[in-house]
């Protein structure tokens, strides 16, 4: 089965060239009447990681969020915008918070279009989902292109966790911590909310130690959108300077035969790949062990450790990452973030969610030794 991704080029996030630009992201992919019926309900889910003002790159920004929009409403769409941010512990009472700051509450009240918390839920097997999804015809997801110290790319399919509800985030990751059984929970959700279109903000992207404060921006100038989350995480992929499989979210919704993952059965409307890829992303500290050959991996597995690390000077001592500790391991002492280490699983919900960069990723002695 061949799919269709659009990738066009955007270089800033002045409003003409967005709405611009991801017009003719959607119109490549046949028109937005194509993936949304005129008249509809449509809930917009951009990700809003945290509250975080656009320019630092780590959520959807309000310009994409308002294109989509305006071409939403131009076929009379009811358009419902919202999201689940990872503000561990307490997500009704920040998320205002996360929708002031990130922009979208303005873009909101500009384009005269309902803001929604995610307050309501129904349980869809392993997990609860926001009943918005009930209340609305389609789902348009608009990810942020970045980097993830879990799952390497957040993307397409990542984006869709945000639409767990409440603090069930955190158990998740406390039951699937492993990057595999995590990724798998990921396409769980992919496969029970598949959005009728997704259009991307690669314009700022992020590499590093992504996807929160701790990467580092990188001025991709890309807009990619069509219906097959993994055709779309696959090219991101091939733009960070991977194979699509190298992705664990890709490999299992592939195998699922949720979308295509084959780079020869993709069809790219807007322009060559060769085109578009400048140079490979740097990718999370702790996502390069599973670079290692896999015999190597599972001879070595339990020698390879990634950590969380405190830089104290910088820690503005918020108790983010300790609402965020899906197994309760970091403390607030003596007015200084501890983590007993005894019990870390690594997952780094905490430098996720880390609102000052103050959490790094530390390696262990065998990881050094083997030059990870």
């Amino acid at each position: 089965m061949i799919s269709r991704v659009s990738v066009v080029k955007c270089n800033s996030y002045a409003p003409a060239l967005v709405l611009g630009q991801v017009r003719r992201a959607i119109d490549l992919c046949g028109g937005i009447t194509n993936f949304v019926k005129a008249g509809s309900s449509v809930l917009v889910k951009p990700n809003l990681l945290m509250a975080k003002e656009p320019e630092f790159g780590v959520t959807t920004h309000p310009e994409v969020v308002r294109s989509v929009v305006k071409i939403l409403k131009e076929i009379n769409c009811r358009i419902f915008i919202g999201d689940g941010p990872s503000v561990w512990g307490a997500q009704i009472e920040n998320v205002d918070e996360v929708y002031e700051r990130t922009g979208v509450k303005r873009i909101a009240a500009e384009e005269e279009v309902a803001l929604v918390k995610f307050d309501k839920r129904r349980w869809r097997g392993k997990f609860p989902l926001t009943t918005w999804l009930d209340n609305c015809d389609y789902l348009v997801s608009l990810p942020k292109f970045k980097t993830h110290e879990l799952t390497i790319l957040t993307g397409a399919i990542k984006n869709l966790f945000g639409l767990v509800s409440d603090t069930y985030k955190t158990e998740l990751h406390r039951k699937y911590f492993d990057a595999g059984d995590f990724s798998n929970i990921l396409v769980d959700v992919y496969a029970e909310a598949k959005p009728a279109l997704t259009v991307i903000d690669g314009i700022i992207a992020m590499e590093g130690d992504g996807p929160a404060s701790a990467g580092k921006l990188y001025d991709a100038g890309l807009i990619l959108a069509g219906s097959d989350c993994v055709a779309l995480d696959s090219i991101l992929a091939l733009i960070m300077g991977l194979e699509p499989l190298d992705i664990l979210t890709t490999k299992e919704a592939a195998r699922r035969g949720l979308g295509t993952a084959q780079a020869n059965s993709i069809h790219i409307l807007g322009g060559r790949l060769e085109d578009i890829i400048e140079r490979p992303f740097q990718l999370p500290q702790a996502s390069l062990k599973r670079k290692l050959p896999r015999p190597v991996i599972n001879i070595i597995r339990g020698l390879i450790r990634f950590y969380p690390k405190v830089e104290h000077g910088k820690c503005i001592r918020c108790g983010a990452c300790v609402k965020a500790c899906p197994k309760k391991v970091i403390s607030l002492k003596d007015n200084r973030i501890k983590i007993d280490y005894s019990g870390c699983i690594s997952c780094f919900c905490c430098q996720e969610t880390c609102p000052a960069a103050a959490i790094k990723v530390k390696k262990g002695i065998f990881a050094k030794l083997i030059g990870l």
